[in-house]
């Protein structure tokens, strides 16, 4: 009777024991994991010592082999999945001398071991992409907006720092030891994640798609501008602004055949500096006429048809949301961002609002669409040279991200790609590679030509791209990827830049779009 009950209170333990061992193994193959005993979990830890080491040595003998036969041609390529292995799980690095990592392009995930640099470099690089040359269109933004022009030069610092800072904190969750980590690495990884799962790559393809827009339309600026200064420059001279455009393009044409940034990179300093001297010396013309400056011109109305281009052309002026993950994913100090974007955003809102109403107060209603037009004859074509200089300096810049957009986009997908690769095997440009580069400078300078509008261009850019980058799609996804953590006032915050940001795009882009119309109908009729 005893060895009965023995037995049948053993059974129940045992059937206790594998429900509950049921239940967890159930529990962790939710959780995604696979439960296993103790032999089992020993042997899989050293098979993956065992396998850690092999690759390890395989590693070691592939960088070997690489340095041995770097010269040699006829030698094959090592295994992609042994270069690319890393231990803990990690997302494996571009290979070396991949053009992903020559560009920079790989993130914090792609770039482990490349320099951080510190906050001060990262405001250096933030303050050369809102105060650039786009600066001298805010006088005319005055014209049209008056004192309201002045508070929304503010207020688009104010909405664009924080809109960066929350675009930032949705590249990072929270893990299960409720350690916050980085887990994307672009606005397009944060794009993808707000879509997933259903439209997993949809985000990706909307934000790559208005990034491409704001990069060709910069481009087209550029060459705008360069024709647009060096026409009223030499006035006397038989060429017209569109002959100017094309001997611009002609001298961009070059740009095509760019594979890195290396050989541009080293004049981008002596630009941003040339660009601050020029603002200092405009700045310094109009203070010497400041007893005949205009107060009573600077008034509280707006211009209701041409104020929201206005709008367009101040939010364009404060665009860096699209590079600011990589930025802040390559600091050597990330908790230092918040603190960078305050004194970058301070520092542009100041300078940004003197230089405008500075300018605008020295020539009032005479003020042109860009204000170094306004200058003496003399003084004006030294400065329109210097800035000519800057912006065909400026132009490889958005030229090759957008071209390396479209590349990755359309040729470099595997599978999914639309396209032939650009590149052959031995890294060289292919013919079509060529010519979509050479079409790209062609469509720049056709935009010049037919549409020679500065400020209309720059006014629908910023709203048509620069409000969605920079105000609708942070708050958005800041709204979707952290909603459970938002307090009230952070949701507030983020549906009223919506929904102003929204109604701004809108009305920009439409008054914008009327106003470069009416300009090509007058231009057709003249």
């Amino acid at each position: 009777m005893a060895t009965l009950l023995r037995s049948k209170l053993s059974n129940v333990a045992t059937s206790v024991s594998n429900k509950s061992q049921a239940k967890v193994s159930g529990m962790f193959a939710r959780m995604g994991f696979q439960a296993a005993t103790d032999e089992e979990a020993v042997g899989f830890a050293h098979c993956d010592d065992l396998d850690f080491e092999h690759r390890q040595g395989l590693q070691m003998d592939i960088l070997k082999a690489e340095g041995e036969a770097r010269g040699d041609e006829g030698a094959e390529p090592p295994v992609e999945g042994d270069i690319h292995y890393q231990r803990g799980g990690g997302a494996p690095l571009p290979p070396s001398g991949s053009k992903d990592q020559a560009v920079g392009a790989g993130g914090e995930f792609g770039g482990q071991d490349k320099p951080k640099i510190t906050a001060w470099e990262a405001g250096w690089n933030v303050t050369n992409a809102i105060q650039g040359m786009f600066v001298l269109g805010l006088p005319y933004a005055i014209l049209h907006g008056g004192y309201l022009g002045l508070f929304l030069i503010i207020f688009a610092a104010v909405v664009c720092c924080y809109t960066g800072k929350i675009l930032i904190a949705c590249l990072y969750e929270e893990n299960e030891d409720g350690e916050v980590v980085r887990v994307r690495d672009s606005y397009v990884a944060i794009a993808n994640a707000c879509c997933a799962p259903r439209f997993p790559t949809l985000g990706g393809r909307v934000v790559n798609v208005a990034q491409i827009i704001e990069l060709v339309m910069t481009c087209i600026l550029y060459v705008v501008v360069s024709g647009n200064l060096m026409y009223n420059s030499f006035p006397g001279l038989p060429v017209s602004q569109k002959s100017w455009s094309i001997i611009a393009t002609a001298v961009l044409l070059p740009c095509a055949f760019l594979k890195n940034l290396k050989a541009v990179s080293k004049f981008s300093l002596l630009c941003t500096l040339a660009h601050f001297v020029i603002n200092i010396l405009v700045i310094a013309y109009c203070l010497s006429r400041a007893r005949d400056w205009a107060w009573e011109k600077v008034k509280f109305y707006i211009d209701v048809k041409k104020f929201p281009i206005s709008i367009g052309i101040i939010v364009f002026s404060y665009t860096s949301q699209i590079f600011l993950p990589s930025l802040e994913g390559n600091m050597q100090q990330p908790s230092e961002f918040h603190c960078m974007m305050n004194w970058t955003h301070i520092a542009a809102c100041v300078l940004k609002g003197l230089f405008a109403l500075v300018a605008y107060l020295t020539w009032a209603d005479e003020t042109k669409e860009v204000i170094t037009d306004n200058l003496p004859g003399s003084i004006r074509a030294v400065v329109n040279i210097f800035l000519v200089a800057k912006a065909l300096l400026s132009y490889p810049l958005p030229f090759f991200a957008a071209v390396e957009v479209l590349e990755k986009s359309l040729f470099q997908e595997g599978s999914r790609a639309f396209f032939p690769a650009c590149y052959g095997g031995d890294g060289r440009l292919k013919s079509w590679g060529l010519t979509l580069r050479c079409a790209l400078v062609v469509f720049t300078l056709l935009m010049a030509i037919y549409v020679p509008h500065f400020a209309l261009l720059m006014g629908l850019t910023g709203s048509l791209t620069g409000a969605g980058l920079c105000f609708l799609l942070p708050s958005l996804f800041h709204l979707r990827l952290l909603w459970r953590k938002l307090q009230w006032h952070q949701v507030f915050f983020d549906v009223a830049i919506f929904v102003i940001g929204g109604i701004c795009s809108v009305s920009g882009f439409i008054h914008s779009l009327e106003g470069l119309i009416e300009a090509y109908r007058t231009n057709a009729e003249d």
